[in-house]
């Protein structure tokens, strides 16, 4: 992960850590694939260490102590975000795996959880989920020289324009040049798609719930 990233998470302050005396349960998913990894607890501390460090951290229950996921074995679960429920009790988090996740050397510790998605969905989710987090960052860093700064620093109209125009050229693309410059206007509607919602304060979720709702229709 590009260190000048900070991965998503919400303020500690907002979450209800009375409820479960201090701890919050929390859900790990598979950043690629959404299998379900594995069931544990965070305090304030392991939650700002796993900020921190990057790797998800857990208050463990029978060590009594922070616990980082791998730090014996090296089966690390690097962070990509966190979210938390409605509630506000409940934590979600999704990671990368650096190996098996469970101590049985399964990739979950519930032996049976889906992998959700195939490999071709897996790739295509995982570029764009990552893709979807480095624009939210680059929104709030607006690092000097970068093109995305730029394009939220010149405002919405600006962006839409951007969204307008390379719809067009994708459109051309398809009726009058080969597979490979579609694809290439594909990816750059693409990206301004995701830089325009993320300037509405939407997201890739937010597409992925409503493509979910039309699913069946």
């Amino acid at each position: 992960m590009d260190e000048s990233m900070t991965p998503d998470a919400p303020d500690a302050d907002s979450l209800d850590w009375d409820k479960g005396d201090g701890l919050l349960p929390v859900i790990v998913q598979d950043a690629d694939s959404l299998r379900v990894l594995m069931l544990g607890y965070m305090d304030r501390k392991a939650l700002a260490a796993t900020l921190e460090l990057r790797l998800v951290t857990f208050f463990s229950r029978s060590k009594r102590r922070l616990w980082t996921k791998g730090e014996s074995s090296g089966h690390v679960l690097e962070l990509v975000s966190i979210t938390a429920d409605c509630d506000g009790d409940t934590l979600l988090v999704l990671a990368h795996p650096h190996g098996p996740t469970c101590h049985l050397q399964r990739p979950s510790c519930f032996a049976d959880a889906p992998g959700g998605l195939s490999s071709d969905a897996m790739t295509a989710g995982s570029v764009l989920s990552r893709l979807d987090v480095l624009i939210m960052r680059r929104e709030v860093e607006r690092p000097e020289g970068s093109y995305t700064t730029r394009l939220f620093e010149g405002g919405l109209r600006r962006i839409a324009q951007k969204v307008g125009e390379e719809g067009v050229e994708t459109a051309l693309a398809a009726v009058a040049e080969d597979d490979a410059a579609l694809v290439g206007e594909a990816a750059d509607l693409a990206y301004h798609l995701l830089v325009l919602l993320r300037a509405r304060g939407l997201g890739l979720a937010d597409l992925e719930e409503r493509l979910q709702e039309r699913a069946g229709s």
